[in-house]
């Protein structure tokens, strides 16, 4: 295993050929929510374009959904070769941890909560099931910023194996674990 690195490019632009196959690939796309965010966005159909099958062969994806975007990710998992047979569902918490009220999406109501579509390609080997619950409760932090949680749940699900995080910004660089 090779010590954690980070590509800073538009992913739009980058041949993902170059990277290699990877066992688990987490996503937290810039979904284009209709609300002004301090990054780009992407187009749907961009997404649909990327070619984020070849960087797979056998394993899991963990796709970061917004209440907008869940058809469209359980539409991607598929063009992208995935299967979807689980969800994680991140309760977001303020300071004193309790349930935020005044969430910044959602068209109909305030969302407290995200999702984390689980996708699995061909028959990947060595995953520990049952080790974790599907719900995090965590405290929001900046935009975008997913909950630390969320690697221990993965490298504890796939240990040691190969793993890619894409969308990722400098604050989800993660030493400790594999990204």
């Amino acid at each position: 295993m090779t010590p954690p690195q980070w590509i800073n490019c538009d992913i739009r632009y980058l041949d993902l050929s170059v990277l290699g196959k990877f066992t688990v690939i987490m996503a937290d796309p810039p979904w284009d929510i209709h609300m002004e965010l301090p990054y780009g966005t992407m187009k749907d159909e961009e997404m649909r374009n990327m070619r984020i099958k070849d960087l797979s062969d056998d394993g899991l994806f963990f796709l970061w959904v917004t209440g907008r975007a869940m058809e469209l990710g359980r539409e991607l998992l598929r063009l992208w070769g995935y299967k979807r047979v689980d969800e994680i569902i991140w309760v977001k918490t303020n300071q004193l941890q309790r349930l935020i009220r005044t969430g910044r999406t959602g068209h109909w109501l305030n969302h407290g909560k995200e999702h984390c579509l689980v996708g699995i390609k061909g028959n990947p080997t060595n995953l520990n099931r049952g080790l974790d619950c599907d719900v995090l409760v965590a405290e929001v932090r900046d935009t975008s910023h997913k909950p630390d949680e969320i690697y221990g749940i993965i490298e504890r699900l796939s240990p040691g194996s190969r793993k890619l995080e894409l969308f990722g910004r400098m604050h989800n660089v993660q030493v400790k674990y594999f990204w």
